[in-house]
C-alpha cells in the first residue's frame, strides 16, 4: 500500500494480534477487535495530527506508554520518537484495510 495521504481509517489505535503473525509479518487490528485473552499487547495509535501513541506491556504486564510522531513514505510506516529526526522504527506496510494492518520490520 503506497499512500501519499493516509486513508481516514488508518487514523486509529492498532493493537498487535500476535496470534495472527506469520514469519516476519506482524498483524494489527483496531482496538475495538475482540481479542482472545493475552498477558499484554503492543498498540500503535496513529493520530490524524501526525502524532503517535505507543503502548507496550512492561515487565509487570502493565502498559508502558510513550509518544512520538509518524509518517508514511511510500510503503514505509516510520515511527519517530517525540524528539529527533531519525525514525526509531520503520515498517513496510504489506497490506492494510480498515480492520487489518500488516507490517514487516525493516
Amino acid at each position: 500500500m503506497a499512500v501519499d495521504t493516509p486513508r481516514e481509517w488508518l487514523h486509529q489505535e492498532w493493537v498487535h494480534s500476535h496470534e495472527e503473525d506469520r514469519d516476519d509479518e506482524m498483524v494489527f487490528r483496531p482496538a475495538s477487535f475482540k481479542f482472545p485473552p493475552s498477558r499484554g499487547r503492543r498498540s500503535i495509535d496513529l493520530r490524524r495530527d501526525g502524532t503517535v501513541g505507543h503502548a507496550r506491556p512492561g515487565p509487570d504486564d502493565r502498559r508502558q506508554r510513550s509518544a512520538g510522531r509518524w509518517e508514511i513514505d511510500g510503503h514505509a510506516l516510520k515511527l519517530f520518537p517525540a524528539t529527533g529526526k531519525t525514525p526509531a522504527e520503520v515498517y513496510r506496510i504489506t497490506s492494510a484495510s480498515p480492520d487489518r494492518l500488516v507490517l514487516r520490520s525493516g
